[in-house]
Parts: C-alpha cells; structure tokens; sequence
C-alpha cells in the first residue's frame, strides 16, 4: 500500500471551524506561513486516507455548500440558539428536481393520513436526521424545519414558514391532534426568526404540554413542549393538512355545527362484541394517532388492539391507573369525537 501523502494547505477564508475563527478574531492574527490550520489539515488528512484505502460509502445526507454548524437549542435560550435557533432555507424543489424557488410548480395537495404523517415523521427521529438549511436527506427533502414538516405532510416540494400555511385550514387549540402544526412565521426575520413543529398528541389533560415532533439542532426530536412552544408562544398557530380524508376532527356538518357523535355505551365495547361502533371507535384512534395497535383494520370485533390503542389514548390525556384501563367511558369517548 502506498503511504499517504500529506500537504499542507490553507483553509477557505469563511471556515467556521473554532481554529480558523480565533485566527480570524485576534486569537493568532500572524498563522505560520504554509502551515495549515486544524480544519483544513484534518481535511487532507481524511482525503488522502480515503485515497489510499479506497472509497468511502456514500453519505445519505446530499450537503450543499456552506453549511453553518450548530448545536441543540435548550428551553430558556436567548439570542443566537434560542429564538433564531432553527435558520431555514428557501421554497424550492425536492433535491435532484430540476427548476429553482422562482419556478416551482403549484402542485395540488397530496392525500395522507394522521397516521401516515406521524410515522414519517418518527423516521427521521429515529434516523437523528442532522439539522442543515443547506442539506437534503436522502428522500429529497431539505434538513431543517420546514423541510421536515414539507416531508412529513408528503409535500411535492420544499415548503418553507411562509407557504405552509397554503396547505393547511388554520384550527383551535382545541382542535388540534396528531399530524396537525404549529407554525410560527416571522415577516420581519423570515429565515431566522420562524419556525414549525408537529403537534404529535397532548402529554396531560389540562392541555398545557404535548409531543412535539421537530427538526432542530443537532438533529430531529421528538419531545414533551410547552404548548405553543418554548419561545414566542403567543405567536404559533395550528394548523390541519388540508390533504386528510374527510370526516376529520373539527369538520363542520352543514350550518357550522360540529358533527356530534353520541356514546353508545359500555356493552359495545366488551370481549367478543362486533358492532360498527367499534370500527367508528377504531378509526377515531387511528385519525388521533394510535394506529400502530392496529395489524389489521380496524373492524367490527372489539379485540387486543382496540383495548391498548384507547389505554394509550387515555394516558395521552394523563389518566393513570383505573382511568387507563382502555375501555372507552363516557368520558374517553367525549374526548375521542370532541
């Protein structure tokens, strides 16, 4: 094997990397001449390795140029990682589509389920897709906020903050349930002073936090959130993807009047009951999030599934114990179809 060749180089004047910026502040104003900072030696160093033991495998991030680096944003930060913690790219195509922010087609709405968006989204939590405005994931979308949320809700293109809001009906608090938003968009900072994150079901009863499911650095979270959210949050607001079957929470029967749905009672809901209330119920949790207990169906047969789907369901609400048996009361279905 031939042994790798080492040279020297200087790095690009705008590296960010802590050697480079001390130099650039004060830290070492006169660097030794041909001799090359951290950054850029490193960089040699990995290109030339790579060279001698052959290719590396490809990364499943496709970075643009000039990434900015970044660290997590914690509760209760101010100024550089607090409010401006989550920059954002601008509107434009999935990576590798031809065309520019100017040219991007107005596609209609694709349809999706809750269900649907709350498993792409867990995806990239599960991946600690890293936070970049520049980079795309492998399945074409941007790694920031918007980009996550534009992927989520299965989007033809990268949305950002100030065009969301188009593919969505904006509802109450209320209302809100998993695979709905809340987005925050700021006219006078547009890129660093918005942000949007997924609304993945309430954590107590009072409605004072939930699941939010975000992309922020260092990489997409998924995590208990003050309602709206951490900062600014008076000025986040729900939204529903226009793209969900109909019938929905929060739809409107004719009039204006939400469409009510009474509570058949216990009996249809016990060990070996087949009844269309059961499939309502079943449809009901799997539109609130909760179809991962579902192999099959939902369907007329009251089974396992539908027991542990309305238990998991019941302790969303903050209910422990008894109150979480997962058999639906009056209460747990009021809540159910409110």
């Amino acid at each position: 094997m031939t042994a790798p060749m080492f040279e020297e180089v200087d790095p690009a004047s705008d590296c960010l990397c802590p050697g480079c910026r001390l130099s650039r502040h004060g830290g070492s104003p006169h660097p030794h001449p041909g001799r090359a900072r951290p950054a850029a030696r490193a960089a040699v160093i990995v290109t030339a390795a790579s060279a001698a033991l052959g290719a590396l495998p490809p990364a499943v991030a496709l970075a643009a140029p000039a990434q900015a680096p970044h660290r997590e944003a914690l509760p209760g930060d101010d100024g550089e990682y607090g409010e401006y913690a989550t920059p954002q790219g601008p509107r434009g195509p999935l990576y590798g589509r031809p065309g520019g922010p100017e040219k991007v087609p107005a596609d209609p709405v694709p349809a999706t389920t809750r269900t649907d968006i709350i498993k792409r989204a867990k995806t990239w939590v599960d991946a600690k897709v890293p936070y970049s405005m520049t980079a795309f994931w492998s399945d074409g979308y941007r790694q920031d906020c918007s980009g996550y949320v534009s992927m989520a809700w299965g989007l033809p293109n990268n949305e950002w903050t100030g065009s969301l809001g188009q593919f969505g009906v904006k509802i109450t608090k209320a209302e809100l349930e998993p695979g709905d938003i809340l987005l925050f968009h700021n006219p006078d900072n547009p890129e660093k002073g918005s942000h949007v994150v997924i609304f993945g079901g309430w954590t107590d009863d009072k409605h004072t936090s939930y699941t939010a499911y975000e992309q922020t650095p260092p990489h997409a979270r998924r995590q208990t959130t003050p309602y709206a959210y951490w900062s600014n949050s008076d000025k986040y607001v729900p939204y529903r993807y226009k793209g969900l079957p109909q019938g929905a929470a929060g739809a409107q029967a004719d009039g204006g009047a939400k469409t009510a749905v009474p509570y058949p009672g216990a009996a249809f809901f016990r060990p070996g009951a087949v009844n269309d209330h059961v499939t309502r119920l079943g449809a009901r949790l799997v539109r609130k999030g909760y179809g991962r207990f579902y192999a099959h169906g939902p369907g007329p047969r009251w089974s396992e599934a539908d027991r542990r789907a309305v238990e998991a369901f019941q302790r969303a609400q903050g209910w422990r114990g008894g109150a979480a048996d997962g058999h639906p009361g009056p209460e747990t279905w009021r809540r159910l179809f409110a």
